[in-house]
């Protein structure tokens, strides 16, 4: 599928970062949109910068409010996209929603764990089970699920566990190169693409401590999310019961924009990446320089992926200079 103009996609995630690029380029594209959130504001966001932009005539950028971890609302979400795009076929599938937390086995909550878990990969199994028969019935279609460099090395650092996202990313990076030879033999047609990205700078960090929060729109950063992140910088050796709730949250809050803002690859960046690995039907798409070299020193010395120093070998060639901060307990943290 070498353009899109005149094609209808679907793109989970719409409201924010990766997901938000992708339904922007999409449309620039002349490519119809169906995007769906659990923040209305998000959604609303995203449409309003893809009108600012100019609509070619004619062309639908539709918003819906879906929780892909939930069946039945993506279900829904799937009838809604056939009603407003008056269609029954898709061309392109973007499981792309999702969010962190969840991080220990042992001191994380069932429902954390299992929330992200669901969401970052419950998600995507839902939402290509529901879309399947409208993508079959396309002349040509496109499956485009989004792992991380997490689906093939799990870990954020040596003191920070990261078991329920990475969990999940490993399972998009199995179930999508299981379904290449699936759609191989029952529907030729249906192509599929695992997106491994390293650190893109989105509001993912936000993001997640509202879902966990459970207020999708909240700003503030409550006392949960206090709580949490002073246990996050005792993980790595940093004192924070000295600083004042106000002054947690500013730390964190400048650290969720620095993430965002300054990171290595940008979410436009990634969705252009990601966009022209569909045209040229790419089945594995690496987003970033970090995510190559990753890949790179995974396959070279399996056996050291968990080891501190090869973090600190990785994070020094990627230019993970926030990461190596945090992880080094030599240093202060940024303020």
């Amino acid at each position: 599928m070498t353009e899109f103009a005149g094609r209808t996609a679907v793109v989970t995630g719409g409201g924010s970062g990766m997901g938000r690029e992708l339904v922007r380029q999409l449309a620039a594209e002349a490519c119809n949109v169906a995007m769906c959130d659990v923040s209305p504001t998000g959604l609303s966001e995203t449409q309003r910068l893809c009108e600012a932009a100019g609509l070619p005539q004619g062309l639908r950028v539709t918003t819906h409010i879906a929780d892909v971890a939930d069946r039945t609302q993506v279900e829904r979400f799937r009838d809604e996209v056939a009603d407003r795009h008056q269609t029954d076929k898709i061309h392109l599938l973007f499981n792309n929603a999702g969010i962190s937390g969840g991080g220990s086995m042992v001191t994380n909550s069932r429902d954390e764990w299992e929330r992200t878990f669901n969401i970052c990969w419950g998600g995507v199994y839902n939402c290509t089970r529901a879309f399947l028969p409208l993508l079959q019935n396309a002349e040509e279609s496109h499956i485009v699920n989004t792992s991380s460099i997490n689906g093939f090395w799990a870990s954020v650092g040596p003191r920070i566990p990261h078991t329920a996202y990475s969990a999940a990313k490993f399972a998009v990076k199995g179930f999508t190169e299981a379904l290449m030879t699936d759609l191989r033999i029952n529907a030729p047609h249906v192509k599929c693409s695992v997106v491994m990205p390293g650190q893109i700078g989105t509001s993912i960090r936000a993001n997640t401590r509202k879902i966990h929060s459970g207020d999708r729109e909240l700003d503030a950063i409550d006392a949960a999310g206090l709580a949490q992140a002073r246990e996050r910088f005792a993980l790595l050796g940093r004192d924070a019961s000295q600083l004042s709730d106000d002054q947690l949250r500013n730390l964190v809050g400048e650290l969720e924009r620095r993430f965002r803002d300054e990171a290595l690859t940008s979410a436009a960046q990634a969705a252009t990446i990601i966009l022209e690995g569909v045209k040229a039907d790419r089945w594995r798409i690496l987003v970033g320089a970090d995510a190559h070299k990753i890949d790179e020193m995974v396959r070279r010395s399996p056996e050291r992926a968990y080891d501190i120093a090869f973090f600190e070998e990785f994070a020094r060639a990627a230019g993970w200079t926030e990461r190596l901060s945090l992880e080094n307990p030599e240093l202060r943290p940024p303020s």
